[in-house]
């Protein structure tokens, strides 16, 4: 508090050692996979610790400019390699690890693609997907560059010739996490991260008189390392910001989500990021005996954004978490995508969770829910509103939103035709679709996830939000909305629903009554419902449910349905 702050580094590289030499005392700890234990180590060791892995992967025949794909789960083993890879000049790759990804023939493919894409010097994996590949014949591209964390301990370390970078130039490559299942390589330079995280520490130490940095003393985060919340707005937040980093592996939180409530309690003042559904798996997981003794008091800024922010998962937490401390004003919506490195708008205001209506005719639904305000720009950046010609429009009214500014991503690796359909005379074209309200953002929902029934545009969360309201869903239960087309008929919406229910009496009881609330607010028939089990349907790392995935499992009937009594 009150800390003597240096110059804002111009690099990554710079701002990893000048965290060594101005920061001593802070430095990050790394639980393990149960999020019991603990290793601490300061920034002094975290920078040493990087070097030496930055040797190791020279000796390993990595050269600046190269890439390394780095797909290991959230460990120390992970920190030293990405930060190494950095170090030596190469680009590090994150990639979500297979227990994220689901069974390993499908690890398997993604990493060979990949690297096929890519075309990287080495590829970290684990010894499991190093055993698993090699009993396939189509992984050969993959095995002949991978290495396992124990395989790079053991190399001869390399000469390290310590490149020194400039701002311009590109830092590392972040995979899209978008809803396509298709991820490309996000280009971001050192400008680009920098600025993203000096304007965010700004944006969120704003209702606080100052920059986060002089007040915070601690993040406690959960998000995964191949998420760009997870790597730019926590370890790296906390890196610049000379910030103490309590890091939990997602599968910890998951598991058991008041650990990462204990420690937002513990570590002086705090703030952390989570999706949505972050929030709502406290509320579902923690009743009032399992909330006991916790401490939120010193919980300043609780950020929330990477899917659509839920008002009624807002409340549900306020009133669970309220008369430990928490206040409701800490939530701080925020609206970013990788493209963005992370962040394009902030709420700064500091008064809560905000919303105003759906604009008058721009659905059925429009007295469905209230849309959440996510915020102004961050600093130096712009945010407009077009329709499909690529005219401005009237504030209040819906488009698609686009931005501009020094926090955009340099392009896709190796896409020039995706870099020019997104990145347009400076602008970046989201593919979102919202509204501007006296120069704050509100997101309604994705262009290309629009459900087109009957001549009227339905954004598949309205629907989603009515099932899940039946089943009590949203948080680790999900449901996913889309629409196929039916003959004559033309397209017709579907739904896909996570549920504990294994019971086909109540489980046609729940399907009746999810209909009948389809049906009385939007007006509209669904063509077909379907009961899953829990996590069976597709998610990206934060959350998001990839719905164009899911429709292509629906299509190719590859989706495993819960029976019910009347036979759906």
């Amino acid at each position: 508090m009150g800390r003597p702050f240096p110059m804002p580094p111009s690099t990554l590289t710079e701002a990893l050692e000048r965290a060594a030499v101005h920061f001593p005392d802070r430095g990050i700890a790394v639980f393990d996979s149960r999020g019991r234990a603990h290793q601490r180590r300061s920034y002094p060791e975290v920078f040493a610790a990087a070097q030496q892995a930055a040797r190791r992967w020279v000796g390993s025949g990595v050269e600046p400019g190269d890439r390394v794909l780095i797909s290991i789960p959230t460990s120390w083993a992970f920190l030293d390699a990405w930060l190494g890879v950095l170090l030596c000049g190469a680009l590090p790759i994150a990639v979500a690890p297979g227990a994220a990804m689901g069974a390993a023939a499908s690890q398997i493919r993604k990493i060979d693609g990949l690297v096929e894409r890519i075309g990287p010097r080495r590829a970290l994996v684990t010894a499991g997907f190093q055993r698993s590949a090699a009993m396939t014949s189509e992984a050969a591209r993959t095995l002949s560059v991978a290495l396992t964390p124990d395989e790079l301990a053991a190399m001869a370390a390399g000469a390290l010739s310590s490149p020194s970078p400039k701002a311009a130039d590109v830092a590392f490559l972040q995979l899209t996490s978008g809803s396509t299942g298709l991820p490309r390589a996000v280009s971001i330079s050192h400008r680009a991260a920098i600025h993203n995280i000096m304007s965010s520490d700004e944006a969120i130490g704003a209702p606080h008189g100052g920059p986060a940095h002089r007040w915070a003393e601690s993040m406690v985060a959960w998000l995964p390392l191949h998420h760009d919340m997870g790597l730019v707005g926590t370890l790296f937040q906390s890196v610049v910001g000379g910030l103490d980093l309590w890091l939990l592996p997602p599968g910890a939180f998951l598991a058991r989500p008041r650990k990462w409530l204990e420690h937002l309690g513990q570590h002086g003042a705090t703030f952390a990021p989570a999706p949505n559904f972050g929030y709502q798996l406290c509320v579902e997981r923690l009743d009032s005996e399992n909330r006991a003794g916790l401490d939120l008091s010193n919980w300043r800024a609780a950020m929330t954004g990477a899917e659509m922010v839920r008002p009624e998962t807002v409340a549900a937490f306020c009133e669970a978490f309220i008369p430990h401390g928490f206040r409701p004003e800490a939530f701080r919506p925020c609206y970013g995508m990788a493209e963005g490195t992370l962040a394009l708008t902030f709420d700064v205001k500091g008064k809560g969770v905000r919303t105003r209506p759906l604009p008058h005719g721009a659905s059925s639904s429009t007295d469905l829910t209230e849309i959440v305000c996510v915020g102004e720009p961050i600093a130096d950046t712009e945010v407009r509103i077009v329709d499909a010609g690529g005219r401005t429009v009237a504030d209040g009214e819906i488009g698609e939103v686009i931005a501009n500014g020094p926090s955009l991503f340099s392009g896709y690796f190796n896409d020039p035709e995706a870099t020019a359909e997104s990145l347009r005379e400076g602008w970046l074209w989201t593919g979102d679709l919202g509204f501007l309200h006296q120069g704050e953002l509100f997101i309604t929902g994705r262009l290309k996830d629009v459900l087109i029934v009957r001549g009227t545009n339905l954004m598949p969360h309205e629907i989603e939000w009515l099932a899940e309201s039946v089943t009590g869903g949203g948080g680790a239960l999900r449901s996913g909305a889309f629409s196929v087309a039916r003959g004559a008929a033309g397209e017709e919406p579907v739904v896909v629903v996570e549920v504990q229910e294994r019971d086909p009496e109540k489980l046609r009881a729940m399907r009746q009554e999810i209909r009948s609330n389809i049906g009385r607010t939007l007006s509209l028939p669904v063509a077909d419902l379907v009961f899953v089990r829990r996590g069976r349907i597709p998610k990206t790392t934060s959350g998001k449910v990839q719905r164009r995935v899911l429709r292509d499992q629906y299509l190719r009937g590859e989706i495993e349905r819960l029976e019910t009594t009347d036979g759906d």
